[in-house]
């Protein structure tokens, strides 16, 4: 007569096939969602991770600000264009376009080709990448201000995100927040 096998066992066999099934299916490649029209979505949006200035005073010459962006494994498709469009703030900011960079990641170790920054008859940005950032990886944009606004208060830039082909959708990722602060004060004894 054979031996029993427990119940422990066949539960543990049970597990194992559920397990290889599961890590077969994780290790498949995510495809982007593609309309029938050709429209391509993201499977999985990029994340806005930071907003930044390199200095926060009004009126000043010389900043940059940094928007880092990191398109997650299971994006589906590489992330092509980034828009940015100011919706918050005084004064309208204009930028240096051709001064525009991008880096592989957070620390600015490795620049990145930028194939075109425009702007359009709205005042939106638009930063073009060739090659695309692809999944899993992390992307910092530095735009450069000719001048930081005059008027000091909070400034909001919404920021979209666009997949790889010829019909990408855009996806909103969420605002970039700056504050600049009027730091300049007269002397007491003027303006008496």
């Amino acid at each position: 007569m054979p031996p029993l096998i427990s119940n422990q066992v066949v539960a543990w066999g049970a597990n194992l096939a559920t397990t290889v099934l599961l890590g077969s299916l994780l290790q498949t490649s995510v495809q982007a969602i593609e309309l029938a029209d050709g429209t391509t979505y993201f499977a999985n949006v990029p994340r806005l991770e930071n907003a930044r200035t390199t200095y926060n005073s009004a009126r000043v010459f010389g900043a940059t600000y940094y928007f880092t962006l990191h398109v997650p494994e299971d994006a589906g498709e590489p992330l092509q264009r980034v828009m940015f469009n100011q919706q918050e703030g005084v004064d309208s900011i204009s930028f240096n376009l051709k001064r525009t960079q991008a880096y592989r990641n957070k620390q600015k170790k490795q620049l990145l080709p930028i194939a075109a920054a425009s702007t359009d008859e709205k005042g939106a940005i638009s930063i073009f990448f060739d090659p695309p950032i692809s999944p899993g990886e992390t992307v910092t944009i530095g735009l450069r201000p000719y001048r930081n606004p005059r008027s000091s208060g909070v400034y909001l830039f919404g920021v979209t995100a666009f997949p790889q082909g010829e019909q990408a959708y855009g996806q909103f990722l969420g605002y970039g927040r700056l504050h600049f602060y009027d730091h300049f004060r007269w002397p007491s004894y003027w303006g008496h």
